[in-house]
């Protein structure tokens, strides 16, 4: 298993922050479309400022306003969804006024709210399909990297690619099977060819997690509660569990290496048969 190793200072430091932690995180829920200021969240937890942003970023590895942000991205992005404007939306979130919702957007996804609502609009990806050790290949390339890999057995090839398109329905897509062959090669290739550049849309909070499967060793499992333990506290598994099935990239994002706590197999996007598969044959190539 890969679990995050704490001293016992650590640990009684831990144990000793938690009900001011849990405090903050209460008050965070409640109170984010108010966007509060760091003196009120503190003020909650019962610790001056500048002590209470050390504890708190050290207990969940994000300070308090970025989770704060990450909360207004989530709703304002919901709200785009169903067709409000961007100043409606940053409004109803707390935010001053569309600029702000800009910087959040920025912040959080590297793409602006407009994009968002437009759903990838003036995006353009390249879309091809490779053939790899696990059924055909779907990949989806931005400019900068590889966006998203799916997975087809014989004859849902488009059903896989659909999927992968929906993510960005406004998008444009220009088909290259060339272009997916080669990142087959250099992904499944044997020796590979170096590091895969990647061009992710996620929140921090996502990428966060995504780090710590890049960190799962191949051949190795962990649960969903390693994770969350390591990424920010055992109480965020099913938040954990949310952006382990969020993960655009398969196998290169090892998601495959999450199991239940009581070391089953599930949640796998692409089929269990195929995640057993993908664990047998990093089990048997390492």
């Amino acid at each position: 298993m890969n679990t995050a190793a704490h001293t016992p200072a650590e640990l009684a430091l831990r144990a000793q922050d938690y009900p001011r932690i849990n405090a903050a995180l209460d008050f965070i829920a409640a109170h984010w479309d108010e966007q509060p200021s760091l003196e009120r969240i503190a003020s909650a937890a019962g610790l001056s400022p500048h002590h209470f942003q050390r504890v708190f970023t050290r207990w969940t590895g994000a300070s308090p306003k970025r989770l704060v942000a990450a909360l207004t991205h989530a709703s304002a992005r919901r709200l785009l969804s169903e067709g409000a404007s961007v100043m409606d939306a940053a409004f109803e979130t707390g935010l001053s006024g569309p600029s702000r919702l800009h910087d959040v957007f920025i912040a959080e996804e590297a793409v602006t709210p407009g994009n968002a609502r437009t759903a990838g609009q003036g995006l353009t990806f390249r879309v091809g399909h490779a053939p790899t050790p696990f059924g055909t290949g779907v990949f989806l390339i931005a400019p900068r990297g590889l966006s998203a890999l799916g997975f087809a057995d014989p004859g849902e090839e488009r059903e896989t690619e659909d999927d992968l398109k929906d993510r960005f329905p406004a998008a444009d897509f220009q088909r290259d099977d060339e272009a997916a062959a080669d990142f087959a090669s250099r992904i499944f290739g044997e020796g590979g060819s170096g590091p895969i550049p990647l061009a992710l849309y996620g929140t921090p909070w996502r990428r966060q997690v995504w780090r710590a499967l890049l960190a799962i060793p191949p051949g190795d499992t962990t649960s969903y509660g390693d994770i969350a333990r390591e990424v920010c506290t055992a109480k965020a598994s099913r938040a954990v569990g949310a952006a382990v099935g969020a993960n655009p990239v398969s196998w290169l994002i090892p998601c495959h290496r999450v199991l239940a706590s009581d070391g089953r197999l599930n949640g796998y996007h692409w089929g269990l048969q195929r995640k057993r598969a993908m664990l047998a044959y990093e089990a048997a190539t390492r």
